[in-house]
């Protein structure tokens, strides 16, 4: 049971999970890999895009400079498998940190199985990303077989955003990949610092923070009254910083 459920104060110190960095800023990396809570990083092109990347491969190598210890993941970004697995072999020569992120599919739906199934025979780290139905993660174990450490990431945050509730999915998620110790689940796009917890709760491996839910660590078993009293003085300063009257 989460602390959330059972009422008890939570705390960073007693989460079995990994927190990874999701992101793509690099003063915001760098300034992340000196986190002792932070166990790896993740990015894709979106954030890489947000961020203003232009040169894929010097932000990568500019991160892998500062980022030695710990697992991180990028992204292809072809739509053609046979260029993925081009694609997929380069990035994985990076670094034997590097894990090659791999799309469950192409943008026409088609299935990364097959490609996932040769890049996992060919000992390529890999994170399959965007999954969000319990089938979709029973083909991807069966794929990536007893092959090398492997994350599969599954959006939960996309999940709840379609009104259902991630939990469910993502602890039978966890009982799927129980079977091949070498695949480890990460509850990807979480909207709240809660689902923190309420993934480490179910035995997920592994979850995605970007620094917007991040930056709420310190809030974590903040006292509720304390809190409180927080909220009221900033309702108040901000109403006389207005100038407001009646």
């Amino acid at each position: 049971m989460s602390p959330a459920a059972s009422g008890e104060t939570p705390s960073l110190a007693d989460l079995r999970i990994e927190i990874f960095a999701d992101g793509a800023d690099l003063p915001g990396i760098l300034d992340l890999a000196g986190k002792p809570y932070i166990s790896g990083f993740t990015t894709n092109p979106t954030l890489m895009r947000k961020a203003g990347v232009t040169d894929y491969r010097a932000f990568a190598r500019q991160v892998l400079d500062a980022v030695r210890d710990r697992p991180i993941s990028f992204e292809v970004f072809s739509d053609e498998f046979d260029d993925m697995e081009r694609q997929a072999r380069e990035i994985a020569s990076w670094g034997g940190n590097v894990y090659v992120k791999i799309p469950v599919t192409n943008t026409r739906g088609e299935p990364a199985s097959a490609l996932i199934r040769r890049l996992a025979d060919a000992r390529v780290q890999l994170n399959v990303t965007a999954l969000l139905t319990l089938e979709q993660v029973r083909e991807v174990s069966a794929s990536l077989g007893d092959g090398p450490p492997s994350f599969v990431s599954v959006f939960a945050g996309r999940v709840a955003d379609t009104g259902r509730d991630p939990v469910g999915i993502m602890a039978a998620a966890v009982d799927v990949l129980r079977a091949h110790p070498r695949q480890r689940l990460i509850w990807a796009s979480p909207r709240e610092l809660l689902n923190i917890f309420q993934a480490d709760a179910i035995g997920c491996h592994v979850i995605t923070v970007t620094r917007d839910v991040l930056d709420k660590v310190d809030l974590v078993g903040k006292d509720l009254g304390e809190f409180s009293l927080d909220t009221v003085r900033m309702f108040h300063g901000d109403a006389r910083a207005a100038g407001y009257s009646l």
